[in-house]
C-alpha cells in the first residue's frame, strides 16, 4: 500500500484528525479507552516482573485487536521544519524497517512538525515487544499501532495505552474485559 493510500484509509476511519495518536481520543470520545500499564495506575516499572506486567497487558490488547492480521506500525520523530531529520539510531533500532511516511503540523500555530514512519507486519503477540519497552520507559512516545484498515487503533503510552475502536458496543465490551486495568479516575484518564 502505497503512503498515499494509508493517509486516505486514515482520513477515511478517523476523520478530521491528523494521524497524531494523542488526539484520537479527544476527537472520538466514543469510540475511546484507557488502560493501565501496571496496578494501582503506577506509571513507570521498576522490576523485570513490572515490565513482564506491562508486555502482558499491551500484548493482551494487541491480541485481541490484531490476531494473525497485518498490522501499519507508526512511529514519530519531531523537530522545527517540514523535512525529517535523519532517523535516531535508536528509534531504528527499536522500530526496524521503519520508512517514512508523512510529515503534520503538531498544532496549527506550532513550528513543531511531527514525522511519521511506518512498517508493516504480521501481528504476533511480543513482535513489537522491545519497542513497547521503550514506550513504557518514556524514550518513545506518540507510537500507533493499527489493522490494515485502521479501524482499531492502539496507542501505547509510558503508562497504559488509548485504544480506539470500531464502535461503542465494540469499547464497552472490550472495557468490561479489562476492567481491573482502568483508572479510577471519572474521566477515564
Amino acid at each position: 500500500m502505497s503512503e498515499k493510500d494509508l493517509l486516505e484509509l486514515w482520513e477515511e476511519s478517523w476523520p478530521g484528525c491528523a494521524p497524531i495518536a494523542h488526539t484520537l481520543r479527544h476527537a472520538f470520545p466514543e469510540q475511546w479507552v484507557r488502560f493501565h500499564s501496571l496496578p494501582g495506575s503506577k506509571r513507570y516499572p521498576e522490576t523485570e516482573d513490572q515490565y513482564a506486567t506491562v508486555l502482558s497487558r499491551y500484548n493482551t490488547v494487541l491480541e485481541e485487536l490484531f490476531a494473525g492480521q497485518d498490522v501499519y506500525v507508526i512511529s514519530p520523530d519531531w523537530n522545527e521544519h517540514p523535512v525529517p531529520d535523519p532517523r535516531p539510531i535508536d528509534h531504528e533500532r527499536w522500530h526496524p524497517g521503519a520508512r517514512f511516511w508523512t510529515s503534520v503540523r503538531a498544532d496549527p500555530g506550532s513550528e513543531v512538525y511531527t514525522h511519521l514512519y511506518v512498517s508493516r507486519v504480521r501481528w504476533k503477540t511480543g513482535c513489537v515487544d522491545v519497542l513497547l519497552r521503550a514506550v513504557a520507559d518514556d524514550r518513545m512516545a506518540g507510537v500507533v499501532i493499527t489493522d490494515e484498515l485502521v479501524r482499531r487503533v492502539h496507542h501505547p503510552y509510558d503508562g497504559g495505552a488509548d485504544v480506539l475502536l470500531a464502535d461503542r458496543d465494540e469499547r464497552d465490551r472490550m472495557r468490561e474485559r479489562h476492567r481491573d486495568w482502568l483508572s479510577a479516575h471519572p474521566l477515564g484518564l
